[in-house]
């Protein structure tokens, strides 16, 4: 794994004093403010380090504290303090857990209403068969310093033919229904053509309603795409042709859902998920044919952005719409990554179409994951150091 050492740097600027001619007045010369176009990164907890952390969530409408899923399986929860000195178990579920290779605790999210039911969601492998697993859990209370690990209810679960192409991110959006990004099953080029069956949850964004009992410990929604199909098609699916979604994020503003999805051999590339939508794979990687022979296009949505993988460039990390308040100049822009060369940039559309794409910064190390806190700053997880980085206003880092 790539790692780089994160630390802040922050260069004061000297106060000069100039004696006037005439007079014992001394004049102050004014620092200059940093220029609202220029993005560093600090560490955000500078005492604490995670074990291999793949997610960053807050509860809604708490901004006191901040929660850190540890790949191998646990729950870390800690005070929202740049001062903060130690973390705390929230949930264990270790002997659960199969998280070898791309497997693991890859998921989490609250529920809209945890405040009043305490329940959250996650996303995890096991083995012996190889499955993901889509569970609820519970807290006494919102404040709660720990959850009941006793309190697992499975929604539902799904076989995975290989160990990696996992997808793993959950999201709830503003109406209500769960989302959930699964991988194409794994191997490479998806040999099973998971990823364009509708009659497999791999490959896919699914959704569904918590709230509601009719398939057991979950709901389909009214309006998902097959909710009611003569062909066999799964209800749960949302969209679908994707070969392996490595985070999923809704934009705070305008509800849109963006995923990055990692390619095979040639391009990475960035979608944004509208209902039964085909993104292409395995037809096409990026905005070209992975198989010339079969590439038959009609009606494949194209991603609004992909790169090739060059440069070190070679697995996307997806990450946030930027809708904080320190770094004006990346409001409204999607804020992204890539884990093997430890680039950050900013893609900046002109409603669905691409106006431009920013390089931020370079050399960050593996970067497993972004995260968003209520105030709408994005802050981005280091798999290899356990790092929390946040983006600010100047070149610090």
């Amino acid at each position: 794994m790539q790692t780089a050492s994160l630390r802040t740097i922050l260069p004061f600027a000297l106060v000069i004093l100039t004696l006037a001619c005439s007079s014992n007045d001394k004049d102050v010369e004014e620092v200059p403010e940093v220029p609202e176009n220029t993005v560093g990164s600090k560490e955000a907890f500078p005492a604490l380090t995670f074990n291999q952390p793949v997610d960053l969530q807050q509860a809604p409408g708490d901004s006191s504290r901040f929660f850190v899923v540890e790949k191998d399986g646990g729950i870390k929860v800690f005070d929202n303090s740049a001062s903060v000195k130690t973390s705390t178990t929230y949930l264990d579920i270790k002997r659960k857990v199969t998280s070898g290779g791309e497997r693991g605790l890859l998921g989490l999210a609250f529920h809209p209403d945890f405040k009043n039911n305490g329940y959250f969601f996650v996303n995890y492998t096991v083995g012996s068969p190889l499955k993901t697993v889509i569970a609820r859990y519970k807290a006494a209370t919102a404040s709660s310093a720990q959850a009941d690990a006793e309190s697992e209810t499975i929604l539902f679960t799904f076989n995975q033919p290989y160990d990696n192409h996992n997808g793993g991110g959950l999201q709830f959006g503003k109406d209500g229904f769960l989302y959930i990004a699964t991988g194409d099953g794994g191997s490479g080029g998806d040999p099973q053509n998971n990823a364009q069956n509708r009659k497999s949850y791999l490959g896919k964004i699914l959704r569904v309603d918590v709230n509601s009992t009719g398939k057991g410990n979950y709901g389909i929604p009214a309006d998902n795409p097959y909710a009611i199909s003569t062909d066999g098609f799964l209800p749960e699916i949302y969209a679908y042709g994707l070969r392996n979604p490595w985070r999923i994020a809704f934009d705070k503003e305008t509800g849109r859902l963006f995923a990055g999805d990692v390619g095979q051999n040639e391009r990475e590339e960035i979608d944004i998920i509208t209902k039964g939508g085909n993104y292409g794979w395995r037809i096409k990687e990026g905005i070209d044919c992975y198989n010339s022979s079969n590439c038959d296009q009609a009606g494949l949505i194209e991603p609004i952005h992909d790169y090739t993988q060059s440069n070190g460039d070679r697995s996307i990390t997806g990450g946030y719409v930027y809708r904080g308040t320190s770094v004006k100049s990346l409001v409204g822009k999607y804020i992204y990554g890539d884990y093997v060369s430890g680039r950050i940039w900013a893609l900046e559309l002109d409603g669905d179409k691409k106006k431009s794409n920013s390089l931020l910064m370079e050399n960050k190390g593996s970067i497993s994951s972004f995260g968003q806190d209520i105030s709408g700053e994005v802050y981005y997880l280091n798999l290899g150091d356990g790092k929390i980085m946040k983006l600010v206003n100047g070149n610090l880092n």
